[in-house]
Formats: structure tokens, sequence, C-alpha cells
């Protein structure tokens, strides 16, 4: 029997004109260092301008898709300074500053860095980065990885795709979605190994925990903690003292008691009996509060709570030990429900006397205690960070079996929660809001990634969009 045909592969849009990042005997095309700016796609703890600052991104900020610089809403820390926020303009080279008319141009008046590609000043000015001495990988593979890497596009319009996706029989869909969904997890799984050779396996799965435990709003602070935890040279296994570590670290340990309930007010004074004993010598690398954002977030994932969630982690001294040990034992064909059950035991951390009852310092407490991590956030962390980073490691050390067992996983774990940019690229994909046809986590990846790769790439009028034949072509061979 002939195997089934590949109707979704990272190939398909290699050769897209929209997606040539380089020109002979130049530097980067902006399209490429854009998106190198946006992923931070950087040796991010060796980041120094032009003239040898050093330079932190709290935050790269969001993607401007109107006139204006590049980046709005970024916040960096230059050498010993405050956090500052403004914006951000990308150039190739540094004369596009001038050359573009940026400096008569009051839209730039926020701007706080000129990136460019490389180069020892800058024709503005404003503190100057050459990217091209921070990549976290060679500029011909980040090249490749940039081909797949984009965000979503909020668009409420049906893409042209629709109608022949509709028509696929659902054995036809789920099957696409699943060879989209391999895609996503080896994009992934090289994301994390490219990080991993400019650090090491340890320290991306932490930053990969962290971000996940950040959620969409919270992503980069919660990362630029996970990047200081060498900073604590200190082991210790005490809950409390990690997070007052966190909290403290993170700008987000009050040094107010007014206001705050009992509970809050006899928990903050004992962080702060180990808060104070570190905090002078960590005051250089503490994020501002301002860097979290807090409105339009459900309580369960206010940051302060995650962080406390994350010391009970690095109290227990072993978390990626119990990883290891979780993965070696689970199986893939058990029951679905089995499956985020298991990570979710490994994860959710010991009841906590004070944050097993409240979401924030201010929230009153709760009748009966609650869990830290509930099954759906262990199910994000399982697609986003765990089961890649242990397919990304075992691809390094060439171990097949662990390999295929790490896709079999990623494959047959049970659909996560539902959210709205899931919801939003149905509408437009499959003309439906519904999720019913979804029965894994992977098809919702892999309509991630479609949208990713085609429907972001193309805009909202589908210009040149080669996914639509993709799809009809699905058809013709079912």
């Amino acid at each position: 029997m002939l195997p089934p045909p590949i109707l979704y592969s990272s190939r398909l849009f290699e050769n897209s004109s929209a997606l040539f990042f380089h020109e002979a005997g130049g530097p980067p095309l902006e399209a490429l260092l854009q998106i190198l700016w946006q992923h931070q796609r950087l040796r991010r703890t060796a980041l120094r301008t032009v003239d040898g600052t050093v330079l932190r991104v709290l935050h790269p900020g969001f993607r401007n898709r109107e006139a204006g610089p590049d980046f709005r809403g970024a916040v960096l820390k230059f050498g010993d300074r405050s956090p500052l926020a403004g914006d951000i303009e990308i150039d190739r080279v540094s004369e596009g500053w001038k050359a573009h008319g940026h400096a008569s141009n009051p839209a730039f008046s926020k701007v706080i860095l000129h990136v460019i590609w490389e180069g020892t000043g800058s024709a503005s000015t404003h503190p100057t980065l050459a990217l091209h001495n921070f990549l976290d990988a060679p500029v011909a593979e980040l090249s490749e990885w940039a081909k797949s890497a984009a965000t979503l596009w909020p668009e409420e319009l049906r893409g042209q795709c629709c109608a022949p996706l509709r028509s696929l029989a659902a054995g036809d869909l789920n099957r696409l979605l699943e060879q989209a969904a391999k895609a996503r997890l080896e994009r992934k799984g090289l994301e994390i190994a490219m990080r991993a050779r400019a650090g090491s396996w340890d320290g991306v799965l932490w930053e990969a925990l962290f971000r996940g435990l950040g959620y969409k709003k919270n992503a980069w602070p919660m990362q630029s903690v996970a990047e200081l935890l060498p900073k604590f040279e200190l082991p210790s296994d005490s809950v409390l003292v990690w997070q007052a570590r966190l909290l403290g670290l993170s700008g987000l340990l009050p040094d107010e008691l007014a206001g705050q309930t009992a509970q809050a007010r006899r928990y903050l004074r004992q962080a702060w009996d180990h808060w104070w004993r570190e905090r002078d010598a960590l005051q250089n690398v503490q994020l501002p509060r301002s860097l979290w954002t807090f409105h339009g977030q459900r309580p369960v994932n206010h940051p302060q709570r995650r962080l406390a969630l994350a010391a009970h982690w690095l109290a227990s001294g072993d978390l990626l030990k119990k990883l290891s040990v979780w993965f070696k034992s689970v199986d893939p064909r058990e029951r679905k429900a089995a499956l985020p059950g298991g990570l979710t035991a490994v994860l959710q951390g010991r009841p906590d006397p004070y944050w097993s009852r409240h979401w924030t310092f201010r929230s009153k407490s709760f009748p009966k205690p609650r869990p830290l991590l509930g099954v759906d956030r262990a199910s994000d962390l399982a697609m986003n960070a765990v089961l890649p980073w242990f397919w990304s490691r075992a691809r390094a050390l060439e171990k097949t079996d662990e390999m295929a067992k790490a896709e079999a996983l990623y494959m047959a774990w049970p659909k996560s929660e539902d959210n709205a940019v899931l919801k939003l690229a149905r509408q437009r994909l499959l003309g439906t809001a519904t999720d019913r046809a979804f029965t894994s986590a992977a098809s919702q990846q892999g309509l991630l990634q479609i949208v990713g790769d085609f429907c972001v790439q193309a805009g909202s009028l589908c210009v040149e969009c080669r996914f639509p034949e993709l799809a009809r072509q699905a058809r013709a061979e079912s």
C-alpha cells in the first residue's frame, strides 16, 4: 500500500517570492531583521550597543504595521540606567535614518534604539545596536527558520482557502492538520536547539517553561526572569526563599503593607526577611513593575501567582529529573486524559500556605485551596515547551527512539483549552467558530502553523497565497 501523500511540508512555501530575505553582496533585507528582532533571535545576555553600553531587552515591543517606527512599546535598559520605554526603528544600514527622513518625522520622536545590521556608528543620535554581532545562530540558518516564523495576524474575513478546506472529508482535513503540526514541532525543536547551542539545554528549558507561565501578555518579562536565574549563586530548598527571590527580582514584591490583607501582610514580612539580604546585589538587574501586564488577564494567570509556582519548581531542585522520569515512563497509547494528568502532577507543585488560597496580594482568601497549575496550562506547557524540548534534545543526541516518542506524545495529546486566536483561525480558514472537529492538541497546533506560514505572509487579501491550491490538491488526492 502506498503511503498517504504529503499534503503539508515546510518545503511547500520555501520558494515563495515573499520569503526571500537576502540580496547578493549586501546585508539581509529589513524584513529578516524585523523578524529577528521580533522573535529576539539574539544572544540576549551579551547585547551591547555600538559604543559598548550593556543593553538588556526587557520587552522587544509590538510590531507596528502602520507608518512610523517598526516596533512600539519596547522596554530597554542601558547600562546602570533605569529601564526606558519607547519605540524601535530597524534599518539595514545606519544611513537609513536620514535617507528615510526619520530625523524630521515627529512619528519617530519616541525612538530609543536604532537597530542596524552591522557597523560601529549610526547616522542617528540614538543608541544603536548592530545585530550582526549578536545572532544566536548563523544568518543562513536563521533565514531558513524565518520563512515559517511569523505571528498571527488578526483578520475577520474568510480566506480564499475556506471553500476548498470545508469541502475536505474529515479524515483528509485531520491528516493535513497533523502534517502541519509536525512542521510546527520541527520548527520549535530547531529553535530550541539553536538556543541550546548558545547556552545550555537546561537553561533553554527553564526559559521555555517560564515563557509558558507568562501566557501571551507576560512571556517576555517571564523569560527575562528565567535568564537571570544564574544570578542566584546560593541554592535553596525553601519555597518561600525562592518566592521572595522571584517576586523581588521581577519587581512584583510590594514594599508597602498598607491595603494588603492580614494574610498578605504576614506573608510579605516573611518574604522581605529573605529578599533584603540579596536585593542590593541584584538591584541593577531588577525588572520594573511597569514591564508587566495585568489588565485583561484571568486571575489564574496573574504573574505573581505564576512566579510563586515557579518557586516550587526551583526549590525542589529536581524538576528536570522528574520531567525526564515522566517522559521515560509515559506511554503515548494511554488514555488521552492520562497524558496531561500525569504531567500536571509533576508540574503542579505542593499546596502553598498562601498562594493556594490567593490570586494576588490584595485578593480575598478562597474558601477552599486551589492548585497552582491546572490541566489546561500543563497542556500548553507540554505542546510549547516540554515535548519540543525532548524532541529537540533527542534529535541532537541522535536518539531516534526518544525522538519518535516525543512526536507520538505530541500527536496523541488531547486538545487544549480553546482561545480567541484559534477561534479566529477557524472562522477564517474553516468558516466556523466551533472546535468540534478538533480532537487533539496537534490539530490546534497545525491550524496555528498554517496561519503563520500562509495567512500572515499573504495578508488579509490572501495575495498570491499558495494554500488554497494546496487545499484543493488535498481534496483531489483523497
